[in-house]
């Protein structure tokens, strides 16, 4: 209770910060009046349930395939990642008659897919278990067994095997490592975790010519093609905006539920906070993130993805103690109203969201109003960052 009462203060202190201009490291424009209502926790609430709202009306059948440049099922990556938002969403919303919408959706989404993933329970591949994270969320509300059963038997295999380099491009550490991590939780068993640290220092270490991760820097290379001596045109390090925000997002995801104790939990930390640093150091004044961290002249712009994914990052970290408030808050709520005031159409559409791709060249131009080849997976990491500015607020 007192740590909540400190966190009020100091949200209502940045706001006085950042709408009297004097913020640092994240950019120098002010907040209006208009801008800071968006800060309100019912204007937090209407705007994730307006942009929730736009897309479950667009997709009133959740099982439905998604029809792009090709047909896809509806349990890959993309929409796994909007349910982890949509659940973030439920937890936060105080109306029964809305949370349990959110509820009944995702397990309609849940049942129509058998519990399974794409590629079944042989599949290794990290974006077919993306969806795992929502399954074993919806069994820790009802523990019915075939929730998980099948998540389950596709994780056990690869624990039981000797493989560890599934994970060769950044974005699977979002996809698969949070799936390890609940598992652990769920059934009591450490051998996840030991598994899921294996995978991910592989990742981190070893994948490309040294490893994915550049701890001069804090950030990730997205795969070996990216890692040096790639560089972008003008001669920077490729560090892309949407990869480096499934990696922290992984780290948020994995820290909130792995135990205190657990071994490693400190690497995680440190690699987190790292990240943090490096994210904010490299905000845009506007408040968003070009989808190439180190180099804004290539193809730089405003993208929501990317964005957030480092606002909710940043503002879980605030909220669970590993973030100072006065270092980080600015540039989570910059984010966020960048977001709110920039990005969100009036009709719940999302606006600045890059395509799916790897590099940012990919789905470009980059536009208010252009619809990218998927909706979800923005949406979802919007609705996450959506909870966790929220709870700043509370």
């Amino acid at each position: 209770m007192y740590k909540s009462c400190l966190y009020v203060l100091s949200f209502c202190f940045t706001l006085l910060i950042v709408s009297s201009s004097i913020v640092s490291g994240a950019g120098d424009a002010a907040l209006d009046n208009e801008e800071t209502a968006l800060l309100k926790k019912e204007s937090i609430l209407s705007n994730m349930r307006l942009a929730n709202e736009y897309f479950m009306d667009k997709w009133p059948n959740p099982g439905e395939d998604t029809v792009t440049d090709r047909r896809r099922p509806s349990n890959i990556w993309t929409r796994g990642t909007y349910y982890e938002g949509l659940m973030a969403l439920y937890r936060i919303e105080p109306e029964e008659s809305q949370s349990q919408q959110y509820y009944d959706y995702a397990v309609e989404w849940g049942e129509s897919h058998d519990w399974g993933m794409w590629g079944g329970t042989k599949t290794r591949n990290a974006d077919n278990q993306c969806c795992g994270q929502t399954y074993i969320e919806l069994y820790q509300i009802k523990p019915e067994p075939e929730r998980i059963a099948k998540i389950k038997k596709s994780i056990d295999r690869m624990v039981s095997s000797e493989k560890i380099d599934d994970w060769n491009w950044i974005d699977a550490i979002q996809m698969a490592m949070p799936v390890f991590a609940k598992l652990g939780v769920v059934c009591g068993d450490d051998k996840y975790f030991g598994r899921m640290y294996e995978m991910y220092s592989y990742t981190r270490n070893k994948h490309g010519d040294s490893g994915l991760y550049n701890p001069e820097h804090g950030l990730w290379w997205r795969d070996k093609d990216f890692d040096p001596p790639y560089t972008t045109p003008n001669g920077k390090n490729c560090y892309w905006s949407r990869g480096n925000g499934w990696v922290y997002a992984a780290l948020a995801r994995v820290l909130d539920v792995l135990p205190e104790n657990a071994p490693h939990r400190n690497e995680y930390i440190k690699d987190f906070k790292d990240m943090s640093k490096a994210i904010k150091e490299v905000q845009r004044e506007d408040g968003f993130w070009d989808v190439s961290l180190h180099d804004p002249e290539h193809f730089g712009g405003r993208e929501l993805s990317g964005t957030a994914f480092f606002v909710y990052g940043m503002a879980w970290g605030i909220n669970n103690g590993l973030l100072e408030p006065a270092d980080y808050m600015p540039a989570a709520i910059k984010g966020w109203v960048a977001m709110t005031e920039h990005a969100l159409h009036t009709d719940g559409f999302l606006g600045y969201v890059q395509s799916t791709g790897k590099q940012p060249s990919d789905g470009q131009p980059v536009k208010y109003d252009k619809k990218p080849n998927f909706e979800d997976y923005a949406l979802g990491a919007f609705l996450l960052a959506g909870s966790e500015i929220y709870r700043l607020a509370e």
